[in-house]
């Protein structure tokens, strides 16, 4: 369900690396830490990555998820600390689009009333969002789109930080026929059939299995299991009871379905492995214990710290986009038993790159 990105292009080797000389943007000493901000001179400005962040004082950022979700909790905290390090005057955290556009748009025009002046959201509807985030952008705001991109060949916010879905979702299916050994039959759990980013998933899944030339087989997609954990249950134990048996594997490519799978095939018995998504506690237990085979984790704290930090630099007028609209993928990781106790530090590496890359897309006074 999470992390839709309908836009994504990949930025062109080495941009990020030349941009850092880009002229006007205010740059770190090299021997400094990309993100640290420990002991600095706050007269020389806020140390917030490679381009120095002048005067965040008059930034009030708001992160607006599409509604309550775990995989949005790490938003939370981590605008604090966007608060904390880079000076902000105010930060929020406001989940209560209850999953609804209408109400989200709500949200959004409550908070801009409030004086916030930075957005970062996940829309609720990728093919109506372009829309709220247009009249931001006309009230001279600063609008990322996070963790979700709109639908379409067009984003209307500053930027995307999203993960690359179709990516990620191969990435996970290359896992499972891994841990079936090559060869099988496994099924695909996922999200909202009419979202644009379950079809990419989709896409991703069954493009790793075609790699396997017939050697891998995969059942019909089960959709629309991700509204809440209930949901994926039921769904989980009706596929065991009717296909357990001939089921090698379970690719799950959304957070309820993830969870649901892999209790249920620990309850059930069955030599079924279970590659999962995101880092619920659940799920890196199960990968500890052998119960789930691997998971591919996001980058959530780096979509809202990133983030924050481009919106910061766009809403104090300091910066302002090369390219309006950029899409960047914010990284997906597969976690195995070898690295579940190291992969974060992996995670941590990409979220210091993501902002060495966003340098190049700014152009900076």
């Amino acid at each position: 369900m999470i992390a839709r990105t309908s836009l994504y292009r990949k930025t062109a080797a080495g941009l990020a690396v030349v941009a850092l000389a880009a002229t006007g943007c205010s740059t770190k000493n090299s021997t400094d830490t990309a993100g640290s901000t420990a002991g600095d001179d706050a007269s020389a400005g806020t140390s917030t990555g490679p381009v120095e962040l002048k005067d965040g004082s008059k930034v009030k950022l708001a992160l607006i998820p599409g509604g309550a979700h775990p995989y949005f909790q790490p938003w939370k905290t981590t605008g604090e600390q966007d608060k904390t390090e880079f000076k902000l005057g105010d930060v929020t955290f406001n989940e209560t689009g209850e999953w609804d556009q209408s109400k989200q748009n709500n949200v959004v025009n409550s908070l801009a009333a409030q004086g916030y002046n930075a957005f970062g959201i996940f829309g609720v509807s990728p093919t109506d969002i372009n829309s709220t985030f247009q009249d931001l952008k006309s009230k001279g705001f600063a609008v990322g789109s996070l963790a979700s991109c709109p639908a379409g060949d067009t984003n209307e916010a500053d930027f995307c930080l999203s993960t690359d879905v179709e990516a990620a979702a191969y990435k996970a299916t290359k896992a499972t026929i891994d841990a079936i050994g090559g060869e099988g039959t496994i099924v695909h759990l996922t999200g909202n059939n009419v979202d644009s980013n379950t079809q990419r998933r989709i896409a991703g899944v069954k493009k790793a299995i075609g790699e396997t030339n017939g050697k891998v087989t995969e059942l019909p997609v089960i959709t629309d299991i991700d509204k809440d954990l209930q949901t994926a249950q039921k769904a989980v134990a009706d596929l065991l009871a009717s296909k357990g048996k001939e089921i090698k594997g379970i690719v799950t490519t959304a957070y309820n379905p993830a969870v649901a799978a892999a209790d249920g095939v620990a309850s059930s018995k069955l030599p079924i492995k279970v590659v999962a998504i995101d880092d619920d506690a659940k799920i890196l237990s199960g990968i500890k214990s052998g119960g789930v085979a691997a998971t591919v984790t996001q980058n959530p704290v780096g979509q809202a710290y990133v983030g924050g930090w481009v919106l910061a630099l766009l809403g104090s007028k300091q910066c302002t986009m090369k390219t309006p609209g950029v899409i960047v993928d914010s990284g997906s990781f597969v976690v195995t038993k070898d690295n579940v106790d190291t992969y974060d530090a992996e995670r941590q590496a990409k979220t210091k790159e993501l902002q060495t890359e966003f340098a190049g897309q700014l152009s900076c006074q």
